[in-house]
């Protein structure tokens, strides 16, 4: 409210006038915008506080889905062991009754005097046992932890030379074609398990046309921009292996399962559903990648990605040349490290067979004090999973004793070794089980590779 004097012409005030403004409905519109604005307050306080939950109950369900995923996986593996466990004892007792029983009779037949007729015991109980390393390296594949011998393969050449093989494999009712590329890069890859995978593949695509129909290999170079741009794959330099048929095809639905270990569409008795996955093993341990397309109908076509080999000087092969005769050259010494006896003995014996100086170490502490000593050692030979220190510590702390010392690893099972940083230079790797003239070749190369230096 306010007020205005009211004068009169001698400027004497005859009264007022009075402004009166009514702010009623403005205290209300402000008292409602008050009102207003704590509720507003409040609703976001309660939505957050909703928000917080969901989040909550999200991380929560998040967990719970992944332990019970973790736990499905397991369920899946033990079952998987399940499934394998009969026929893999049912076979490896086939071969161990094939050895036992032919050394039995070598040494009956020795004790009679009978020598002449060992030698078919012999062959007989080598080739089971070949046939029970054949079967331990498949499973290791199968599980991705089978070390692999990565080198140079040139993957037109390996197709051709398995040419015939694929032809009887495949039968005259199916035609083969072959798109190589002129110029292809060499792939770095383990030539026997490329040629495993290349076989299943045939195989499959043979099963795949009952009646007849074309199957197709091609190889071609691919040089990727850019991470993801195919699967997982790195930018970088590939080889592709493809293997494409005009058989029946598969739904989305078998397409979505091929590699998961055991399924097949196969008949009872006619497959075992493990070539995709082992394939799938292989080629991802390798560093690659596995693709495949499929229409019902039409056919399928699996496209196998392979890193490019990327060159380096060919110590190693000049190293295997000049290897010549696998004697010791020099009387050099060499200290073995295995915690099995009857291996350890088989080294041993066969080193000084060849000419070398050989010592022994039944574990990593013993071999400790060995390297400790005077004694001249040229080359380390330990097993890679020795009981308390493993073959890997054993060989840093020989390096740090002995710099120069060549380091040998042997190993049935080493996923370790074959991964990247496992091998240091002057380092290499034997997988068991091995045959004598493998150690020993790969024994003079290191040494001749360490005199080149």
């Amino acid at each position: 409210m306010q007020y205005l004097p009211r004068h009169d012409e001698h400027e004497v005030v005859q009264g007022f006038f009075v402004l009166a403004l009514d702010v009623s409905e403005r205290r209300q519109a402000e008292q409602a915008l008050r009102e207003l604005n704590e509720t507003l307050e409040s609703r976001v306080q309660e939505r957050t506080e909703a928000l917080a939950e969901v989040y909550e109950r999200l991380l929560k369900e998040m967990a719970t889905r992944e332990q019970t995923q973790a736990a499905l996986r397991q369920a899946q593996k033990m079952e998987a062991v399940g499934q394998l466990t009969g026929g893999i004892a049912h076979d490896f007792n086939n071969m161990l009754t094939g050895i036992i029983g032919g050394l039995d009779l070598i040494q009956r037949y020795i004790q009679s005097g009978r020598h002449a007729e060992t030698q078919r015991f012999i062959e007989a109980a080598a080739t089971s046992a070949n046939r029970a390393a054949a079967l331990t390296h498949r499973l290791l594949a199968f599980a991705r932890r089978q070390p692999l011998n990565l080198k140079r393969v040139e993957l037109n050449e390996l197709i051709d030379s398995m040419r015939d093989l694929l032809s009887r494999t495949l039968g005259s009712h199916i035609r083969i074609e072959t798109d190589l590329q002129a110029g292809l890069w060499a792939a770095n890859s383990d030539e026997n398990q490329l040629e495993s995978a290349l076989l299943n593949l045939v195989i499959n695509a043979r099963d795949a046309m009952p009646d007849g129909g074309t199957l197709r290999i091609a190889t071609a170079n691919v040089q990727l921009q850019h991470q993801g741009e195919i699967g997982e794959l790195a930018a970088g330099r590939y080889v592709t292996l493809s293997v494409a048929d005009s058989g029946c095809g598969m739904t989305a639905k078998v397409l979505a399962s091929v590699f998961e270990p055991f399924f097949t569409t196969k008949p009872i008795g006619q497959g075992t559903g493990l070539g995709l996955s082992m394939i799938y093993g292989f080629t991802r341990q390798a560093g690659g990648h596995v693709q495949i397309t499929s229409t019902l109908g039409e056919g399928t076509e699996v496209r196998l990605y392979l890193p490019a080999h990327q060159q380096q000087p060919q110590t190693a092969a000049v190293a295997g040349e000049a290897g010549g005769a696998l004697q010791a050259q020099q009387g050099e010494s060499v200290l073995v490290v295995e915690d099995d006896p009857a291996v350890r003995l088989l080294v041993l014996d066969v080193l000084e067979m060849l000419g070398y100086r050989a010592l022994e170490a039944a574990d990593g502490n013993r071999a400790v004090e060995v390297l400790g000593t005077d004694e001249h050692i040229d080359l380390l030979i330990t097993d890679v999973g020795l009981p308390g220190m493993n073959g890997r510590q054993l060989a840093d702390i020989a390096r740090q004793r002995r710099p120069d010392l060549l380091v040998l690893f042997m190993t049935g099972y080493a996923e370790q070794a074959a991964s990247s940083g496992f091998l240091d230079p002057g380092m290499d790797m034997i997988s068991k089980p091995f045959n004598l003239d493998e150690l020993a070749k790969r024994v003079r190369d290191m040494l001749i590779a360490a005199d080149r230096r």
